[in-house]
């Protein structure tokens, strides 16, 4: 089933990567955002058009944790996951108490990627 997702990513790298592992696999990847403000912004203008967002957790203007406690407030249902070079254990365990979803570790495989999607 095609999914309709954002991406949360200061490096456009990251950004395009994971857009092409998502529509390689059939899923849209209809909003993106660079900083923190800009993807609270964008999400609560457009949550009801997006089903999963994918989130980094070092950003510009504001950290990823506080954007996932900001998309939750506006959609308890939302689906996020982390995407992060930062693998810490205590800030995964902070992300999934604050309603991520999943955690995905920064370099990532499609495989991992995909897989994680399937979960959430």
């Amino acid at each position: 089933m095609k999914k309709k997702i954002m991406i949360v990513d200061d490096s456009p790298i990251t950004t395009r990567q994971l857009k092409h592992i998502f529509e390689e696999a059939g899923h849209e990847v209809v909003r993106t955002a660079s900083s923190g403000l800009e993807a609270v912004k964008t999400y609560q203008e457009h949550m009801q058009d997006i089903d999963l967002v994918t989130l980094d957790i070092t950003m510009p203007t504001m950290a990823g944790t506080r954007v996932l406690e900001l998309i939750m407030e506006a959609n308890p249902a939302a689906r996020v996951v982390m995407v992060s070079a930062i693998g810490k254990e205590s800030i995964i365990k902070e992300c999934l108490k604050n309603g991520a979803k999943h955690f995905i570790v920064k370099p990532f495989d499609a495989s991992r990627v995909l897989e994680v999607m399937a979960t959430v």
